[in-house]
């Protein structure tokens, strides 16, 4: 009998095969010569990405953790419009396909989709990656310049990942203004450091006053309450490292912890008429979590410690303890970013 096969497996072998044709030593020094390119201010017509060694090097080191947080930050999403499956998919910025791979592991099915991006040796590298995953063979990879030219046909959902970053602040609205027109759902990912969560809390403040209401992580689409300077709201996403994955890395553990902030929002009904070539259509209908945790969960004897952003907008440390029942042991399985209470123990 044949056992499907996942597509962060799918994804995992894909790189497994790459890397294989490709001596450690050359691997790891385009690794640390792209890490000092992305530490750097690289502007959005020099792609970091020259060549395969360079894209190949970047799809080892980066692509398993963009691929598990992509994946967290729209499994959350999920939980909050679980009718809702995208019926297309564009993926801006999306070089080698984290993203895409990630939107098909959390909604499985083929569906139209796009990869835009400015590097032509990582899209091509992508379209390979992909003919592992039948139901990506389809996908459309075209070279786009990411910026205040960019154009976006209507699709269902637009992912933003790990872009924004790179962008100058004229060319980051830009991109935020042509993914609200162009779909009625929009989920953009920056790394969990201070300045991707500003990046994000910038992008998510754009999408609202686009008309568009807060899926997720936050319960609500007021004022984010988190104080800037002294704290930032990002999650943390559990990656697996192969043998090759480690070599590459430089690293001895089996795992690593990718830390990212996001925001996933959804079109209100009835904004108004839309402009030319802006997407009329509401995004799905939300079941927004009462709470999220903010926070890592700390287990203490016999009680544990959840901090929360609520719907007042607030923050709040709310203390679970074995009086607590089956909602106590919700608590020590609960994990950070998750949704508080679990859909069970809600009132």
């Amino acid at each position: 009998m044949n056992v499907p096969v996942s597509p962060a497996d799918s994804l995992r072998a894909a790189l497994d095969g790459l890397l294989d044709g490709l001596p450690p030593k050359v691997a790891s020094q385009a690794v640390e010569r792209l890490i000092a390119n992305y530490r750097g201010r690289t502007p959005t017509d020099a792609p970091v990405l020259r060549d395969r060694s360079d894209v190949v090097a970047y799809a080892a080191y980066r692509m398993p953790a963009t691929f598990e947080a992509v994946c967290s930050a729209l499994e959350a999403f999920a939980e909050t419009v679980p009718s809702w499956m995208p019926g297309s998919h564009v993926d801006v910025g999306g070089g080698t396909g984290a993203a895409t791979w990630a939107v098909n592991a959390v909604w499985a099915g083929e569906r139209p989709v796009t990869v835009l991006d400015w590097a032509e040796p990582a899209l091509a590298l992508g379209r390979e990656i992909a003919a592992a995953n039948p139901e990506l063979k389809g996908a459309e990879w075209r070279r786009s310049r990411i910026g205040a030219a960019l154009a976006i046909e209507s699709t269902d959902l637009v992912t933003v990942s790990y872009v924004l970053g790179e962008l100058t602040d004229a060319d980051r609205d830009a991109v935020v203004d042509a993914a609200a027109a162009a779909a009625p759902a929009v989920v953009i990912i920056e790394p969990g450091t201070p300045g991707g969560y500003a990046r994000v809390i910038e992008a998510r403040a754009r999408l609202v006053r686009a008309g568009f209401r807060v899926a997720a992580p936050c319960p609500h689409s007021a004022a984010c309450p988190i104080v800037p300077g002294e704290d930032w709201c990002h999650f943390s996403a559990r990656v697996s490292r192969s043998s090759l994955h480690r070599q590459v890395k430089g690293g001895s553990l089996a795992y690593e912890d990718e830390k990212f902030s996001y925001v996933a929002a959804v079109r209100e009904p009835d904004t108004g008429e839309p402009e030319t070539g802006e997407s009329d259509t509401a995004g799905p209908e939300t079941e927004p979590a009462p709470s999220r945790i903010v926070r890592k969960p700390q287990i203490r004897k016999g009680q544990v410690l959840l901090d929360l952003c609520e719907t007042d907008p607030s923050l709040r440390r709310s203390t679970v303890t074995k009086r607590h029942g089956p909602l106590y042991r919700a608590a020590r399985d609960a994990d950070w970013g998750d949704a508080w209470p679990p859909a069970g123990e809600r009132g």
